[in-house]
Parts: C-alpha cells; sequence; structure tokens
C-alpha cells in the first residue's frame, strides 16, 4: 500500500501524470517555479526519491535522466481509498458513510464506474446479506446529508 505522497512529491508527481510522457528535472523545475521558489537540486532529490520508492522510473539521457510514472494518478487513488477502507472494523459502514459524504456528481461518477465493472448492479439490497448484517450497517451510519450536499453556512 502507498504511503501518502508528501505535498511536493505530490506536486512533482501532478506534474509527472498530467504530462504523461518522460520529463526532466529541468522541465519540472521550471513548471515549478511558476508557484513558488525552489532549487534544481530539491526537485532532482524528490524525483530520485520518488524513483527509490518506485512511483517513477528513469532512463539515462547523457547526464540527466528522463523520469516517468509507473502507474497512473487514478491507481494510486484507488490504492488509497482501498487502504483506508481496509482499516476499517466494518467495511460496509464505512462504505455508507462514504457514499453518504458524496455530492451527486460523485455518486453518478461511482454508478458509471459501476456500470464498467458489474454491468447488472442490483437496485436493493440482495437478498443473501442477512438482515442483521443490514441493521448494523444502517445503525452505524450518520443520518442526514452528505457534506457535499449541503449549503455553505449550513
Amino acid at each position: 500500500m502507498p504511503r501518502p505522497l508528501g505535498e511536493l512529491e505530490d506536486a512533482v508527481m501532478t506534474r509527472v501524470w498530467k504530462w504523461n510522457r518522460p520529463v526532466t528535472v529541468r522541465e519540472v523545475l521550471e513548471d515549478l517555479q511558476q508557484e513558488r521558489s525552489i532549487a534544481y537540486t530539491t526537485v532532482m532529490t524528490v524525483l530520485d526519491n520518488l524513483h527509490q520508492k518506485g512511483w517513477v522510473r528513469r532512463e539515462a539521457e547523457g547526464r540527466a535522466y528522463r523520469y516517468e510514472a509507473v502507474s497512473t494518478r487514478a491507481a494510486y487513488s484507488a490504492a488509497l481509498m482501498n487502504e483506508a477502507w481496509g482499516q476499517s472494523d466494518n467495511p460496509a459502514a464505512a462504505l455508507v458513510a462514504f457514499f453518504g459524504m458524496m455530492s451527486s456528481q460523485q455518486r453518478e461518477a461511482l454508478r458509471d464506474a459501476m456500470r464498467i465493472v458489474q454491468p447488472e448492479v442490483p437496485s436493493e439490497v440482495p437478498a443473501e446479506v442477512p438482515t442483521e448484517v443490514q441493521a448494523e450497517v444502517v445503525s452505524e451510519v450518520p443520518s442526514g446529508p452528505g457534506e457535499a450536499d449541503r449549503e455553505p453556512g449550513r
């Protein structure tokens, strides 16, 4: 399971993922310098650390390297969500609570993803889920709208 990226690691990986091609330290540096003051050696160290952690692969080009992402941001996000979900002592309740926090757009994206993964998603709780499990899930989920659907100031 990946550890969450640090703030600077995330800023570097965001560029590597967005550009979707092998990048140099200089390219990342110049883009980062539009937002902050940062040294070439700092970016080089971050990319080397990301290489050591397995986030990027590198290929020598002259005296420098070109770095390329090993996986996608979507795969990284999915791994983080899976790890967080796996930490719950009641995974079903955790999912229901998570769904309750989603905006309507996020719920629609979830429905779209479920159609891809499992074309025939049942609209009701399957009969094989025992009633006591259903009750346990419902009892652990806070009532009310999700944070994403609340009006500001409410």
